[in-house]
């Protein structure tokens, strides 16, 4: 009499994980957006120097204003104590390394939009993987690309200023609290894929309609992400967003594995 084995999540996680990594690194979806992490912070730091002290005339009323370009490298990742009075804040405050939130967003629903358009998924459900264990690989595999999206960003940071000469002065802070800044920022992460694989699921080949959705909720949260991930992180701040991002994984995960099993696949 043959006995089959039944495969634990684990072992049929792990091999999802080796299809969607497999996937992923043959994708130049996944090299653009890396590409693009590391290359935004240089131009927005190289450009915005450049434009310090230029000056713009409003030709309805004459009035003149002086564009101020960043004044320290850091500005880029987050607000340092006392960087209200510093140049190009009004710039960084929204375009900085928050933005890869939001980025990996598209990532993540071509991901998965493509593995419905092409018949990958409904094949892949027919004779391997769980609903559950897809949701799980696609969490996992949004984390290590976001995560590496939010690296490449800060070595562009770091890239950037060193060309224009920009100081790495961290007023007040130290060296802990930046590494501890995006530790937070990484463990945050998952909060953000589980929303956009959520919407993925549910939208299916509808990439349009997956990045819309995705980028409209992740937007409800986008402006929780400095209070949460300042500068000057701790290791509650890591705590907090760890936490976070484990809890709306299992939860928004169960989500999306009931939104699997109760709608089709075409």
């Amino acid at each position: 009499m043959v006995k089959c084995k039944k495969r634990t999540f684990a072992q049929r996680l792990r091999s999802m994980l080796k299809v969607d990594f497999r996937r992923m690194c043959k994708s130049r979806l996944f090299y653009i957006l890396l590409a693009c992490a590391l290359l935004m912070p240089v131009l927005m730091t190289v450009m915005m120097t450049m434009m310090d002290g230029s000056v713009s005339v409003d030709p309805q009323t004459g009035v003149e204003t002086i564009l101020h370009g960043p004044e320290n490298a850091w500005q880029n990742i987050g607000t340092l104590p006392g960087g209200e009075a510093m140049g190009g804040t009004e710039v960084f405050a929204m375009c900085n390394i928050n933005m890869i939130f939001m980025l990996v967003a598209v990532f993540i629903c071509l991901f998965i939009s493509d593995d419905f358009r092409s018949g990958y998924a409904k094949n892949l459900f027919t004779v391997r993987a769980q609903k559950g264990d897809y949701i799980a690989a696609k969490i996992v595999a949004g984390f290590v690309c976001g995560a590496l999206m939010l690296v490449l960003y800060f070595a562009g940071t770091v890239l950037g200023s060193a060309i224009s000469g920009l100081s790495f002065d961290l007023h007040g802070l130290t060296a802990a609290n930046l590494v501890l800044c995006m530790l937070a920022k990484i463990c945050l992460m998952p909060v953000f894929i589980s929303i956009f694989v959520l919407v993925s699921v549910a939208a299916k080949q509808k990439a349009w309609l997956c990045l819309c959705g995705s980028l409209g909720a992740g937007m409800l949260l986008f402006m929780m992400v400095p209070m949460i991930t300042p500068l000057g992180s701790t290791v509650m701040n890591v705590g907090l967003c760890l936490a976070g991002g484990l809890l709306f994984a299992a939860g928004l995960g169960a989500a999306g594995k009931t939104v699997l099993m109760k709608t089709s696949l075409v």
